[in-house]
């Protein structure tokens, strides 16, 4: 399973920070940030299970972060 989530990380030092922190807390995930994206997005992926995303979110949020989850969204080309 894979979330991607809108946050407000601007700095490299401050995402491998919670990079870290993420692998203590949820040894099963793997995580990068796009730090160059607009959305500053970050890519979570679980191979077994789903992400707990609120408890991903508040950790962000006690470290003084915001983050939001982006909802998949499908672009259906039809041509006529």
């Amino acid at each position: 399973m894979v979330e991607v989530f809108k946050t407000n990380v601007k700095y490299p030092d401050y995402a491998v920070r919670i990079m870290e922190q993420f692998s203590r807390e949820f040894p099963d995930y793997e995580s990068n940030f796009d730090l160059e994206d607009c959305d500053k997005g970050l890519r979570v992926e679980c191979r077994r299970g789903i992400i707990d995303c609120e408890n991903l979110i508040s950790l962000l949020e006690n470290s003084g972060f915001k983050a939001e989850k982006l909802e998949d969204k499908f672009v259906i080309d039809i041509e006529p």
